[in-house]
């Protein structure tokens, strides 16, 4: 590098300011493979819905997505948006919002959930994999409890790219489920559980300290960190789309067992 254009081009850094609260990050998507996400949390209405209508605009090759929306988002982003003519998705049991047409689904995460406790995790994950163009199928309720109810999911989650296996409680679904696999397993403890359950430390701390090989793990309830990765897990085996990941009509629901 010679200068500072050298660092710019290197670092591919194009914001846009909105407001007087925040800087779009509107190359992040070209520069990384993830686009910038908005997190609602101690955020205003307001203000979620204009950084969705900025990424919207600076970024229209990637629909925009919102996480951890409080029923104020949920409510209003429809209606927000119906003069755009955009498709919005809301998904109250992810509570996520997501913005303009979806990419051609490429490959299989299978995300997997140990108990219905974990689905609000498990689908924003599947709602981000949906943004980034990963194909995915949710199998859910089949954690150590019950373990013979995982076993004939086997077969088909042998052939998927990257697993995800959200669980709280012990979190000793992951380790299972590594043991028992190729494709990498992410694990995604919950902070769902009992008294020394700690908020999803237990879980977090058994999933860490797992003998299984090939098991990785994410911070507590992140469901978009582990997307974000089996999206780029993705990305490695089938290549950069052809098209660009070029929008396409929103499904009306992401497959797999409910």
């Amino acid at each position: 590098m010679t200068g500072d254009t050298d660092l710019a081009d290197l670092l591919d850094c194009e914001t846009h300011r909105t407001g007087d609260f925040a800087r779009l990050d509107t190359s992040r998507r070209r520069r990384t493979g993830v686009p910038e996400v908005v997190f609602a949390p101690s955020k205003t209405p307001e203000q979620t819905l204009r950084l969705l209508t900025g990424l919207r605009e600076r970024d229209p090759g990637s629909p925009a997505l919102a996480t951890r929306c409080p029923d104020e988002v949920l409510d209003a982003a429809p209606a927000h948006f119906a003069d755009t003519g955009e498709p919005v998705l809301v998904d109250r049991v992810a509570r996520t919002v997501t913005v303009g047409e979806l990419p051609p689904a490429r490959g299989t995460v299978a995300v997997l959930t140990a108990g219905t406790g974990d689905l609000p995790v498990a689908r924003e994950a599947l709602t981000t994999l949906a943004v980034l163009g990963a194909g995915a199928v949710l199998v859910d309720d089949v954690g150590v409890a019950g373990i013979g109810r995982l076993f004939p999911h086997v077969p088909r989650l042998r052939g998927a790219d990257c697993v995800l296996v959200v669980a709280g409680m012990d979190g000793a679904l992951p380790s299972v489920v590594a043991g028992l696999l190729r494709a990498p397993v992410v694990g995604v403890p919950t902070s769902v559980g009992y008294g020394v359950a700690a908020g999803g430390l237990a879980a977090a701390a058994t999933m860490l300290s797992s003998c299984a090989p090939g098991l990785t793990v994410v911070n507590i309830d992140n469901g978009f960190g582990a997307a974000a990765h089996a999206a780029k897990i993705v990305e490695a085996v089938h290549g950069t789309p052809s098209d660009g990941g070029l929008p396409r009509a929103a499904p009306t629901d992401v497959g797999g067992d409910r």
